[in-house]
């Protein structure tokens, strides 16, 4: 395991971060890692970042499955904190 972080961003939301490397790639995805990256909020999963094997990376948006291209774990939290903020702002605005 590389990294298992949970954080709270307000009362009733949480991400969770869970990050391996694998000795060889899930099937579907071209690179040594397997990961869960979960936004929660009222204990629903709004946003989560994976590779389950078979899938290949992609991402839950509540309940639709939207492929994604993987760049690097960097790129990876870039794009989950980019997605958790404008989430967190369209709550924000209702």
């Amino acid at each position: 395991m590389l990294l298992r972080e949970r954080l709270d961003i307000s009362e009733t939301a949480f991400v969770q971060i869970v990050i391996w490397h694998v000795p060889q790639s899930v099937r579907g995805s071209n690179h040594p890692f397997k990961y869960s990256l979960a936004l929660i909020s009222n204990d629903i999963c709004v946003l989560r970042y994976d590779n389950e094997a078979g899938k290949g990376d992609h991402k839950h948006v509540f309940n639709r499955e939207i492929p994604y291209q993987f760049m690097g774990l960097q790129k990876l939290k870039q794009d989950f904190v980019a997605d958790v903020s404008a989430w967190r702002n369209q709550q924000w605005q209702q």
